[in-house]
């Protein structure tokens, strides 16, 4: 039976990891972090395109494809890199689900890269490109638009709402304001020929202000 000295120096030991295991490793992490960023390039939608971000994506996959090979060098260096690690924190907001998504990807990347299953990163990139592509393609519901009007007279509202109705009987008043004698109303409205509604609404006897505002947030059902 091996003495409890034995063991201890076994675990504290540095594995050794070949030249040629490491620099598989990282070939695979940089091909595929390359491949995360130009895929981002290309998904993304956004009119400012975040190009920080993106390289931030393919270095992310290198740097956590070096810690989780020092990880596997020594067991007393992985718990110091994890009492390392456990300070920091990532504070830089993410405004879009699709960014968090690609951040979550890089990071697997590098960890399963680092752990020398590139096979497995390969195949789940591939997986996940998929997926990106049919999901892209599909067909989504026509996101509600924001119906913004000023009235001088508060009677007025009825006949906002009846011009309303007649482009779509489905709509929210978000927000009414009543100051002065004065309207101030927020409809919530999914329409097609927004032109023809403002032109309406405008035409009504009392309105002074007739705005419809396109908008990123939740569809409505």
């Amino acid at each position: 039976m091996q003495d409890i000295g034995g063991i201890l120096e076994d675990a504290f030991a540095l594995k050794d990891l070949s030249l040629s295991y490491i620099t598989s490793c990282f070939f695979f992490s940089i091909i595929l972090g390359l491949y995360v960023f130009f895929a981002y390039r290309v998904v993304t939608r956004r009119t400012f395109y975040n190009k920080s971000f993106a390289i931030s994506l393919f270095l992310d996959t290198i740097i956590i494809t070096a810690i989780i090979l020092t990880i596997q060098s020594s067991l007393v260096v992985s718990l110091g890199m994890v009492g390392a690690l456990s300070i920091v924190r990532y504070r830089t907001a993410i405004k879009d689900p699709m960014d968090l998504a690609f951040l979550f990807w890089s990071i697997s990347i590098g960890i399963i890269c680092g752990a020398g299953l590139a096979e497995i990163a390969v195949i789940s990139s591939i997986i996940v490109t998929i997926g990106l592509l049919i999901l892209n393609i599909l067909p989504v519901a026509k996101a509600s638009m924001i119906l913004v009007v000023n009235a001088n007279d508060a009677e007025c509202e009825d006949q906002i709402c009846e011009a309303c109705s007649q482009y779509n009987r489905h709509y929210s008043v978000k927000n009414r304001t009543i100051a002065n004698g004065r309207l101030n109303l927020v409809i919530e409205i999914n329409v097609k020929d927004g032109a023809e509604l403002v032109k309406d609404v405008s035409g009504i006897e009392g309105v002074t202000y007739s705005a419809l505002v396109d908008h990123n947030g939740e569809i409505s059902a």
